[in-house]
């Protein structure tokens, strides 16, 4: 009888062992997430590839650690008229200033509240510049009278969640590469010289270009020369878009708010 009793007990040893053995459900273990092992170094490189707008944003809400990491001066350049302090990493008190020293393929974040004044600036390496408002009225850039546009794009860029106001000329010039533009603002004022304001102008396309088979228009150095236009409100000027060379108006859409209208359009090669 003791040696039956022993075996079964050995039994019974024996199957909660194998019980122990068996793959715990998901459900049981601690939540834990491989992208969490990574260094800090490791994840904002990730995060360097994602749009700043809503992807960016979005991972800031995750944790303390990632909202940390996807608001780093590395990540982003702040031009903020109301820092005092300019040896702050990544601050700058002027639109140009930020673009001067921008690596490419940064981004740059307006400040909202009260006018940036843009006079002709030049963009000539990839760079994307958004709104710090909530809405695209509360970061305004100003191009004053006596200038040929606000920005003027050498290179690829994209605008977001920004007004752009010209007192005369154009909101924005662009010359060559793929312009972007996404739930922004384009107004020029109303005078009498209406006929000489445009809220974009673009003269991609005039020289240096080889027709593709695609349908699209690259330049000698091989970027693409398009412009890009979503939820864009567009006010005053002669006409939207003046265009030059071989690029031309395409697959135009429009809805009618309460009180203005939103445009999405392409200027593309003919």
């Amino acid at each position: 009888m003791m040696g039956a009793a022993g075996g079964e007990r050995r039994r019974r040893d024996w199957k909660k062992s194998i019980k122990n053995l068996a793959p715990t459900s998901s459900s049981s273990l601690p939540h834990f997430s491989p992208i969490s092992s990574l260094d800090d170094g490791c994840l904002m490189h990730i995060f360097s590839f994602l749009s700043p707008s809503p992807d960016r944003y979005n991972t800031a809400l995750v944790c303390h650690r990632w909202r940390y990491l996807a608001c780093h001066p590395r990540l982003w350049l702040r031009v903020d008229r109301s820092v005092k302090d300019l040896e702050e990493p990544g601050v700058f008190p002027s639109i140009e200033t930020a673009v001067s020293a921008a690596r490419p393929g940064d981004t740059i974040l307006i400040a909202a509240g009260g006018s940036h004044f843009a006079s002709n600036i030049q963009i000539d390496k990839p760079l994307c510049l958004v709104g710090g408002g909530d809405i695209p009225d509360e970061t305004t850039l100003l191009c004053c009278r006596g200038s040929d546009s606000a920005l003027e794009c050498i290179s690829s860029c994209k605008l977001m969640n920004l007004t752009v106001r010209a007192e005369l000329g154009c909101c924005l010039l662009h010359r060559s590469g793929r312009l972007t533009i996404d739930g922004c603002i384009l107004l020029c004022e109303s005078n009498p010289l209406d006929y000489l304001s445009c809220p974009i102008v673009s003269t991609a396309g005039a020289t240096g270009l080889e027709v593709l088979a695609s349908s699209t228009c690259k330049n000698k150095n091989g970027s693409n020369n398009s412009v890009a236009v979503s939820e864009t409100r567009i006010e005053g000027g002669a006409k939207a878009v003046l265009t030059n060379g071989d690029l031309a108006l395409q697959r135009v859409r429009a809805i009618y708010a309460r009180a203005c209208v939103y445009f999405w359009f392409d200027v593309d090669h003919k």
